[in-house]
């Protein structure tokens, strides 16, 4: 059997029904496309995520509330509130036991519109310690940050991310100026230097107060989301895990490390942490999609059966003239593989296009975005459309190959 003859006849038999064609091999780019586009965005929003991260520095802790596995993250991360983690359990981290430890924060958060006279804007607010700017390496470039005596007195006063200043105020100086957040009045003593955006989340487009004042008077709680604090070199971030631990099991009264209510991560492990979060949901996104490579896999069957009818005749001649079996399944599995891969190669190009286009944008918007179009999701893309031509064109091909020719030729 001439494989090479029997791919230029089947090439010409594609090009013959060139519309059926296309719509055979729709589901197929359709799918690959879906699964390019999923697998690129999923490793661009992971390079987003773990890059800032990174930027934060290796010496940084995180305390978040709820106890979690080594490799997994707390209930909290996950959306889920947890009232354990207090205020004083920052604030006491930092003091002459453990010289190790700079600073600390803690942080609470809030979405409000936010007024200044006739002016609004929606933003989120952030409640933190005074020593936020140590440790998050930050400066304001207009006023000044608030102290520690305004943290402890719930003063009223905001200090505006750059954004947030320029959507609100509209070029006015915002220094002294009052502004209201959930019906309360603020004074504007600072605004932040450009921050850009720390995962998905834009740091210009935020106000931040001193956390008790935003616990008492906007959110009403007497806990906090998260605490970070600062380790005056890398070489000490193992030890002030452990004091981190040591104290908070002491003033939470826990005596058996399992029943620890709260979670202690360094950089290294909150990435870790979040590539296996972020590699788990681009696993559960690309299965998704690669449902509709399973739909127009069974188009293709349906269409090849259609196919198979509508070419009995020349079916029946083929066999009567001395074609075998084989040869009637080898042609029509070469169609439906040739059409499948023409599919795949299609589904990969529009994929790539939209994962650039994807990517354009958000780096347009000022993520630090990277666009990730690997060479393993090409060749897995071609690789499966080659297999779903062979998988769902079997059906029409033995199906084809079973036509008595004596009856194929009397077929109208």
């Amino acid at each position: 059997m001439n494989i090479i003859k029997e791919i230029h006849n089947v090439w010409n038999i594609v090009g013959r029904n060139k519309v059926r064609s296309f719509l055979t091999m729709l589901g197929i780019v359709i799918g690959i496309m879906s699964v390019i586009v999923v697998m690129s965005v999923g490793a661009g929003a992971q390079s987003l995520i773990l890059n800032q991260v990174s930027s934060l520095g290796s010496n940084l802790v995180g305390i978040l509330p709820g106890q979690s596995e080594d490799e997994g993250p707390p209930a909290s991360a996950m959306g889920i509130v947890i009232t354990t983690l207090k205020y004083e359990d920052i604030k006491s981290l930092v003091g002459p036991e453990f010289p190790y430890i700079v600073a600390a924060t803690a942080y609470v958060r809030g979405v409000d519109t936010v007024n200044w006279g006739d002016n609004k804007t929606d933003t989120n607010f952030v409640g933190v310690s005074a020593a936020l700017p140590e440790v998050e390496d930050t400066n304001v470039s207009i006023g000044r940050f608030f102290s520690e005596e305004e943290e402890k007195s719930l003063a009223r006063v905001a200090v505006l991310g750059s954004q947030t200043a320029k959507d609100l105020f509209e070029g006015t100086d915002p220094i002294g100026k009052q502004i209201r957040i959930k019906k309360t009045s603020f004074t504007v003593i600072g605004v932040m230097g450009e921050r850009g955006s720390s995962g998905f989340q834009n740091q210009d487009n935020q106000i931040y107060t001193p956390i008790t004042t935003a616990q008492k008077l906007l959110l009403g709680i007497d806990y906090v989301s998260f605490g970070r604090v600062k380790v005056d070199g890398a070489e000490n971030v193992d030890k002030t895990v452990e004091y981190v631990k040591q104290v908070l099991r002491e003033r939470h009264k826990i005596t058996n490390p399992e029943e620890d209510d709260f979670s202690v991560r360094t950089t290294a492990q909150g990435l870790d942490a979040l590539t296996n979060i972020t590699n788990a949901l681009k696993i559960f996104l690309s299965a998704i999609a690669a449902i509709s490579l399973i739909v127009g896999g069974i188009g293709i069957m349906n269409i090849m059966l259609a196919a198979v009818q509508e070419r009995t005749r020349e079916i029946g001649l083929r066999k009567a003239v001395g074609a075998k079996n084989s040869n009637i399944i080898t042609q029509f599995l070469i169609e439906t593989v040739m059409i499948t891969f023409m599919g795949a190669l299609m589904g990969i190009l529009l994929g790539t296009l939209i994962s650039f286009a994807a990517g354009k944008v958000a780096q347009s918007l000022g993520y630090h975005w990277d666009i990730v179009v690997s060479l393993s999701s090409v060749l897995a893309a071609c690789v499966v459309g080659v297999s779903i031509g062979l998988v769902f064109g079997i059906v029409p091909a033995r199906r084809a190959s079973k036509l008595n020719p004596i009856e194929a030729l009397r077929y109208e």
